[in-house]
């Protein structure tokens, strides 16, 4: 099974989509750390849960649209949101 090329060529494909993942996670985490820094400048709190709860129902909308999982997507938003607030608390501590 190994040796399946069919099986092969969607692995690469797979490969080649996690690359491009974690690229655009690197990018976003890029960004969300200027926001941090902003936050701070301005004495703004390094969480905002009005624009969570903002982008969770948006993530659930573009999800639902995408024939993804909306729970999956809010689950990943959770997990993302929450390394950005934890970035940003460090950031407020400088």
């Amino acid at each position: 099974m190994q040796s399946d090329p069919e099986l092969q060529r969607l692995r690469g494909s797979i490969d080649n989509l996690d690359a491009a993942i974690i690229c655009l996670l690197a990018e976003r985490f890029k960004i969300t750390q200027q926001v941090g820094r902003l936050k701070k400048d301005r004495g703004l709190a390094p969480a905002d849960p009005e624009r969570e709860v903002e982008q969770i129902a948006r993530l659930r909308r573009l999800a639902e649209s995408a024939n993804l999982d909306p729970e999956f997507a809010e689950k990943w938003l959770a997990f993302v949101v929450e390394e950005v607030v934890r970035h940003h608390e460090a950031i407020a501590a400088e």
